[in-house]
């Protein structure tokens, strides 16, 4: 990116070029795919297509998003990874049918994440990895449809037990954040009690293969709470503020 300045000028959207970019997904919905365009600045006119179910502004310069992004109001799946938001919109929370949102690999700190966050009641995914959060919005835990979080690569120190908690939660991933031990023992061992359901079988039951893995996961949840009753390490990622190479890696680890 150019210092200084209004930054380089990106690719011009026009309506008749988004119209082309226009696919159908395999199960019948209409997705906008303007990624890896090069296009620094939201294309308003795409706002005219707004029947579309899908958004994809993924891998682009984008810096900002306007308010008038609310006026998809059938959108169910947006993706704005690896752009320069550091904002997002309070209008957002009137998109109460997305069921997918993507923000990871941008700019976004906790105070650019609008409460109105808590409006999204039927949203599955959301991910804010790779972004500068130092701590996480407790609005979050409002969310109750929630399946599966990306927390991974920020500056927290702690997760919000209304997140951890969250009663669809399948996923949470919080990995490269600069959490104490003892914060990401107890994390491991709250996801343990959360499980919906637990089959207890003996070990004549079970196959060599399925006998190990038990195993397995016995050892590690006696070392993770081992763990919790030492005393916490320092932080080690203190220099972790801005994106990096593991990005790429980051992104298709989410997947």
């Amino acid at each position: 990116m150019a210092k200084g300045g209004k930054g380089p000028k990106g690719k011009k959207i026009t309506l008749n070029v988004a119209k082309n970019c226009i696919k159908i997904t395999f199960d019948g919905r209409k997705r906008l795919d303007l990624s890896k365009m090069g296009i620094t600045n939201f294309p308003k006119c795409i706002l005219r297509l707004n029947d579309i179910d899908e958004l994809d502004l993924s891998r682009n310069m984008i810096r900002k998003i306007p308010d008038s992004i609310s006026k998809f109001q059938n959108l169910r799946w947006l993706d704005l990874h690896s752009n320069y938001i550091d904002k997002l919109p309070e209008s957002i929370g009137q998109m109460t049918t997305l069921l997918y949102l993507n923000v990871s690999n941008n700019r976004l700190t906790t105070n650019g994440l609008p409460v109105e966050l808590n409006q999204l009641k039927n949203i599955r995914t959301v991910n804010l990895g790779l972004n500068h959060l130092d701590s996480v919005p407790t609005t979050l835990g409002a969310l109750k449809e929630l399946h599966e979080v990306g927390l991974h690569d920020n500056l927290l120190n702690s997760i919000p037990s209304s997140i951890s908690k969250l009663p669809k939660l399948k996923k949470l991933n919080t990995k490269r954040n600069p959490f104490p031990k003892a914060e990401e023992s107890n994390m491991f061992i709250e996801s343990i009690k959360r499980l919906d359901n637990l089959y207890l079988v003996e070990e004549k039951d079970l196959c060599g293969p399925c006998l190990r893995k038990c195993q397995q996961a016995r050892d590690r949840l006696n070392r993770m709470k081992n763990m919790a009753t030492t005393t916490p390490r320092k932080a080690i990622f203190s220099s972790l503020v801005s994106p990096n190479s593991m990005a790429k890696e980051s992104q298709d680890e989410w997947r």
